[in-house]
C-alpha cells in the first residue's frame, strides 16, 4: 500500500480546468490553486464552467461542485473521482 492514497487528479484535467476558469473568469493569470470566489467567480461564471465541463465530458456536472470546490485543483480531483479523466 503506498503512503498516500488521496486521489490526485491527472495534470490534463487540472490544466483543462485551469484553462476553463481562465476564460471564464477572465483571468490569464489564474492558476490551480486560484479559488473561484476571491477571482470574482458567482453564479453565472459557475454555470458557464459546469457548461463548458458537460459539454467535453458529456455529462451532467452539478453547479454546487464549483461552489464546494472552488479552485481548479480540488474541482479537477472531484471531476477525475467521479467522470473519469476529461
Amino acid at each position: 500500500m503506498t503512503p498516500n492514497t488521496a486521489t490526485v487528479a491527472p495534470a490534463v484535467t487540472v490544466d483543462l480546468l485551469v484553462d476553463i476558469f481562465r476564460d471564464v473568469l477572465r483571468l490569464p493569470d489564474l492558476t490551480a490553486e486560484t479559488d473561484f470566489y476571491e477571482a470574482g467567480g458567482d453564479s453565472l461564471t459557475a454555470f458557464q464552467i459546469t457548461g463548458r465541463l458537460q459539454e467535453i465530458l458529456g455529462a451532467d456536472v452539478p453547479v454546487s461542485l464549483v461552489f464546494a470546490y472552488p479552485t481548479p485543483l480540488e474541482l479537477a480531483e472531484v471531476v477525475e473521482a467521479d467522470y473519469g479523466t476529461a
